[in-house]
């Protein structure tokens, strides 16, 4: 019989599952079915960047504090991905 704490969903688990569908967008992951790979899908990937940030700010001061870093690193992460995958054509300063 499995321990209900185990088999429970978790904050972590839902944020790493988002992590992964923004993998998927960025064209990262092959498809799960064909294992062919994917055409990037930016506009999908910086929406859910865009959601993991509305939890972060929503969840504020309510996470444990591994919770907490995970979602500061991950976004950080996915919002660096997001910017590299856009290539030269977005500056932050232009020469």
């Amino acid at each position: 019989m499995e321990n209900p704490e185990e088999s429970a969903a978790s904050f972590s688990d839902f944020i790493l599952w988002m992590a992964t569908m923004i993998a998927v967008q960025f064209g990262d992951l092959p498809h799960p079915e064909t294992g062919e790979p994917l055409e990037p899908n930016l506009p999908a990937a910086k929406h859910f960047i865009d959601i993991m940030g509305m939890l972060q700010e929503k969840t504020a001061g309510n996470l444990a504090p591994h919770e907490e870093k995970l979602v500061d690193d991950l976004l950080f992460e996915l919002r660096k991905r997001f910017l590299d995958a856009q290539g030269s054509e977005r500056r932050i300063i232009t020469p």
